[in-house]
């Protein structure tokens, strides 16, 4: 069983952290362990980047899959990004995702959300990035609903970059140029057809 660092405690401990420039990087829980809940760095405006499950980036030390989403952030014009995941466990292989969905790590996800969007200067833009991997376990999909309901409150307006998969699905930063425009995407029509 997964030992869980509940959020509130995950924040209060990266202050005192020496590990890394916390002026420069928002890294929770803020050491290296099975699960994440946010890589990114630190902005006045910041675009939210929401994939399936984190890998192995860390600060300093940025996957592909970072280092896509910060070169599209910085060509939409943001001056930062957060990567945020579906759900936190880090896995290289989305097949070794947890099978079943382990529920206080996504309590623990939903309240690292919420944290995040109540850390936003202005309307939270978020970047559906998740690409065909949402259908990797049957759990993300409501995982992703509760993260959307939490939202709506916040007001966020939602992008896509690249042209949707056949599914309907928003691309995986990975397998979008890098000079990609961000465009307008319809969560709640995504929703109905999910």
């Amino acid at each position: 069983m997964m030992h869980i660092i509940p959020f509130e405690l995950a924040v209060e401990s990266v202050k005192d952290t020496k590990t890394y420039d916390v002026e420069k990087w928002i890294y929770l829980p803020g050491i290296d362990l099975d699960y994440r809940y946010v890589l990114g760095t630190a902005g006045d405006n910041p675009v939210i980047s929401i994939g399936i499950n984190p890998s192995t980036a860390k600060p300093n030390k940025p996957d592909n899959t970072i280092k896509a989403v910060s070169r599209i952030a910085a060509r939409n014009g943001f001056d930062s990004y957060l990567m945020f995941n579906v759900y936190p466990q880090r896995a290289t292989d989305p097949n070794e995702l947890h099978v079943s969905l382990d529920e206080k790590l996504h309590n623990e996800n939903m309240n690292a959300f919420q944290w995040l969007l109540e850390q936003c200067k202005m309307t939270p833009t978020i970047w559906a990035a998740w690409g065909t991997l949402i259908e990797k376990r049957p759990y993300l999909r409501n995982c992703l609903k509760e993260m959307i309901m939490i939202g709506k409150e916040y007001g966020p307006i939602w992008y896509h970059a690249g042209k949707l998969t056949q599914k309907g699905h928003p691309h995986h930063p990975l397998y979008l140029r890098s000079d990609e425009k961000l465009c307008v995407f319809d969560i709640e029509d995504y929703l109905r057809n999910l």
